[in-house]
Protein backbone atom coordinates (compact mmCIF):
# COMPACT_ATOMS: atom_id res chain seq x y z
CA UNK A 1 0.00 0.00 0.00
CA UNK A 2 2.81 2.08 0.66
CA UNK A 3 4.11 2.19 -3.05
CA UNK A 4 0.45 3.94 -4.06
CA UNK A 5 0.69 6.15 -1.45
CA UNK A 6 4.15 7.48 -2.73
CA UNK A 7 4.80 9.77 -5.50
CA UNK A 8 6.41 7.25 -8.20
CA UNK A 9 10.44 8.41 -8.98
CA UNK A 10 10.50 9.75 -12.91
CA UNK A 11 12.51 6.58 -14.37
CA UNK A 12 9.45 4.19 -13.19
CA UNK A 13 6.67 6.71 -14.31
CA UNK A 14 8.38 7.99 -17.53
CA UNK A 15 9.16 4.50 -19.03
CA UNK A 16 4.95 3.60 -18.25
CA UNK A 17 4.07 6.54 -19.97
CA UNK A 18 6.05 6.09 -22.91
CA UNK A 19 4.77 2.46 -23.00
CA UNK A 20 1.80 3.57 -23.70
CA UNK A 21 2.63 4.65 -27.66
CA UNK A 22 3.77 1.52 -28.97
CA UNK A 23 1.02 -0.68 -26.60
CA UNK A 24 -1.57 1.87 -28.60
CA UNK A 25 0.10 1.17 -31.72
CA UNK A 26 0.22 -2.68 -31.39
CA UNK A 27 -2.87 -3.27 -30.31
CA UNK A 28 -5.25 -1.40 -32.43
CA UNK A 29 -2.90 1.25 -34.59
CA UNK A 30 -4.31 3.91 -32.45
CA UNK A 31 -2.88 7.41 -31.39
CA UNK A 32 -2.82 8.84 -28.18
CA UNK A 33 -4.15 12.78 -27.69
CA UNK A 34 -6.92 14.34 -25.07
CA UNK A 35 -8.00 16.76 -27.41
CA UNK A 36 -9.25 14.00 -30.00
CA UNK A 37 -11.99 12.76 -27.59
CA UNK A 38 -13.74 16.31 -27.57
CA UNK A 39 -14.13 15.73 -31.09
CA UNK A 40 -15.77 12.25 -30.57
CA UNK A 41 -17.77 14.15 -27.44
CA UNK A 42 -19.21 16.25 -29.36
CA UNK A 43 -20.27 13.82 -32.65
CA UNK A 44 -22.21 12.00 -30.10
CA UNK A 45 -24.02 14.87 -28.57
CA UNK A 46 -24.71 16.59 -31.42
CA UNK A 47 -24.61 14.01 -34.24
CA UNK A 48 -25.57 14.38 -38.46
CA UNK A 49 -25.84 18.31 -37.78
CA UNK A 50 -22.18 19.24 -38.55
CA UNK A 51 -19.96 17.85 -41.42
CA UNK A 52 -16.63 17.36 -39.30
CA UNK A 53 -18.81 15.21 -36.73
CA UNK A 54 -20.45 12.85 -39.29
CA UNK A 55 -18.91 9.73 -38.48
CA UNK A 56 -19.25 6.97 -36.13
CA UNK A 57 -17.75 7.68 -33.27
CA UNK A 58 -18.61 5.04 -31.20
CA UNK A 59 -16.10 2.90 -33.88
CA UNK A 60 -13.49 5.66 -33.66
CA UNK A 61 -13.24 7.20 -30.23
CA UNK A 62 -15.22 5.20 -27.85
CA UNK A 63 -11.71 3.81 -26.57
CA UNK A 64 -10.45 7.17 -26.18
CA UNK A 65 -14.16 8.12 -24.15
CA UNK A 66 -13.59 5.14 -21.69
CA UNK A 67 -9.54 6.40 -21.68
CA UNK A 68 -10.99 10.20 -20.53
CA UNK A 69 -13.39 8.42 -18.16
CA UNK A 70 -10.85 6.43 -16.26
CA UNK A 71 -8.33 9.24 -15.96
CA UNK A 72 -10.81 11.54 -14.21
CA UNK A 73 -12.42 8.26 -12.25
CA UNK A 74 -8.04 7.12 -12.02
CA UNK A 75 -7.15 11.07 -10.63
CA UNK A 76 -10.20 11.21 -7.97
CA UNK A 77 -9.02 7.80 -6.56
CA UNK A 78 -5.15 9.10 -6.71
CA UNK A 79 -5.87 12.88 -5.33
CA UNK A 80 -8.51 11.72 -2.84
CA UNK A 81 -8.17 7.88 -1.46
CA UNK A 82 -4.42 7.25 -2.26
CA UNK A 83 -2.70 10.25 -1.60
CA UNK A 84 -0.61 10.68 1.44
CA UNK A 85 -0.90 14.15 3.88
CA UNK A 86 1.61 16.79 2.37
CA UNK A 87 2.27 14.64 -0.62
CA UNK A 88 2.76 17.62 -2.59
CA UNK A 89 6.43 19.18 -2.00
CA UNK A 90 6.98 22.74 -2.98
CA UNK A 91 10.41 24.95 -2.96
CA UNK A 92 10.76 27.52 -0.86
CA UNK A 93 11.53 29.84 -3.61
CA UNK A 94 8.05 28.95 -5.55
CA UNK A 95 6.34 29.42 -1.83
CA UNK A 96 7.85 32.87 -1.48
CA UNK A 97 6.61 33.90 -5.27
CA UNK A 98 3.39 33.01 -4.77
CA UNK A 99 3.23 34.62 -1.47
CA UNK A 100 4.15 37.57 -3.48
CA UNK A 101 1.41 37.30 -5.93
CA UNK A 102 -1.13 37.00 -2.95
CA UNK A 103 -1.52 33.23 -2.91
CA UNK A 104 -0.52 32.27 0.43
CA UNK A 105 -2.79 29.29 0.96
CA UNK A 106 -0.88 26.44 -0.86
CA UNK A 107 -1.74 23.06 1.08
CA UNK A 108 -2.66 19.60 -0.68
CA UNK A 109 -2.61 19.65 -4.41
CA UNK A 110 -3.60 23.00 -5.69
CA UNK A 111 -3.79 26.75 -3.91
CA UNK A 112 -7.34 27.36 -2.44
CA UNK A 113 -6.95 31.06 -3.04
CA UNK A 114 -7.25 29.60 -6.84
CA UNK A 115 -9.11 26.83 -6.39
CA UNK A 116 -12.14 26.73 -4.50
CA UNK A 117 -15.68 27.78 -4.75
CA UNK A 118 -15.68 31.37 -3.39
CA UNK A 119 -12.41 31.87 -5.70
CA UNK A 120 -14.21 30.93 -8.81
CA UNK A 121 -16.08 34.03 -9.63
CA UNK A 122 -13.25 36.44 -8.64
CA UNK A 123 -11.40 38.35 -11.75
CA UNK A 124 -8.69 36.89 -11.63
CA UNK A 125 -10.03 33.28 -11.56
CA UNK A 126 -12.89 34.17 -14.53
CA UNK A 127 -10.25 35.72 -16.63
CA UNK A 128 -7.47 31.79 -16.16
CA UNK A 129 -10.58 29.93 -16.94
CA UNK A 130 -12.10 32.04 -19.91
CA UNK A 131 -9.22 33.54 -21.59
CA UNK A 132 -7.29 30.41 -20.66
CA UNK A 133 -9.43 27.77 -21.67
CA UNK A 134 -10.56 29.98 -25.07
CA UNK A 135 -6.46 30.23 -25.94
CA UNK A 136 -5.56 26.65 -25.05
CA UNK A 137 -8.70 25.27 -27.03
CA UNK A 138 -7.73 27.97 -29.99
CA UNK A 139 -4.02 26.64 -29.64
CA UNK A 140 -5.28 23.14 -29.58
CA UNK A 141 -7.11 23.09 -32.90
CA UNK A 142 -3.97 25.62 -34.63
CA UNK A 143 -1.39 22.85 -33.29
CA UNK A 144 -3.55 19.99 -34.62
CA UNK A 145 -3.52 18.29 -30.91
CA UNK A 146 -2.70 18.73 -27.23
CA UNK A 147 0.31 18.60 -25.09
CA UNK A 148 -0.19 15.14 -24.57
CA UNK A 149 -0.87 14.22 -28.60
CA UNK A 150 2.17 15.97 -29.47
CA UNK A 151 4.44 15.78 -26.75
CA UNK A 152 4.07 11.78 -26.10
CA UNK A 153 2.70 10.25 -29.45
CA UNK A 154 4.44 12.88 -31.65
CA UNK A 155 7.81 13.13 -29.99
CA UNK A 156 7.82 8.85 -30.10
CA UNK A 157 6.98 9.00 -33.42
CA UNK A 158 9.98 11.78 -34.18
CA UNK A 159 7.21 13.90 -35.78
CA UNK A 160 8.99 17.24 -36.54
CA UNK A 161 5.19 19.54 -36.06
CA UNK A 162 5.36 17.72 -32.85
CA UNK A 163 8.94 19.02 -31.78
CA UNK A 164 7.54 22.68 -32.85
CA UNK A 165 4.33 22.20 -30.95
CA UNK A 166 5.84 21.05 -27.88
CA UNK A 167 8.76 24.03 -28.07
CA UNK A 168 5.60 26.15 -28.73
CA UNK A 169 4.04 24.53 -25.52
CA UNK A 170 7.05 24.73 -23.23
CA UNK A 171 8.05 28.49 -24.24
CA UNK A 172 3.77 29.55 -23.92
CA UNK A 173 4.62 27.99 -20.33
CA UNK A 174 7.60 30.28 -19.72
CA UNK A 175 6.29 32.83 -21.04
CA UNK A 176 2.41 32.25 -19.08
CA UNK A 177 4.32 31.73 -15.49
CA UNK A 178 6.57 34.31 -15.85
CA UNK A 179 4.88 37.40 -17.97
CA UNK A 180 1.23 36.87 -17.40
CA UNK A 181 0.66 35.01 -13.65
CA UNK A 182 2.49 38.04 -12.03
CA UNK A 183 0.37 40.93 -14.32
CA UNK A 184 -3.18 39.01 -13.44
CA UNK A 185 -2.49 38.49 -9.73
Amino acid sequence: MELLLAPWPWYVSGPLIGLTVPLLLIFGGRVFGMSSSLRHVCAAVYPGKVEYLRYDWRKEGLWLLLMVLGLVVGGYIGGNVLRAENSVAISSETVNDLSQLGISDIQGLAPVSLFSWSSLFTWPTILLLVVGGFLIGFGTRWANGCTSGHGITGLANLQWPSLLAVTGFFIGGLFATHLLFPLIF
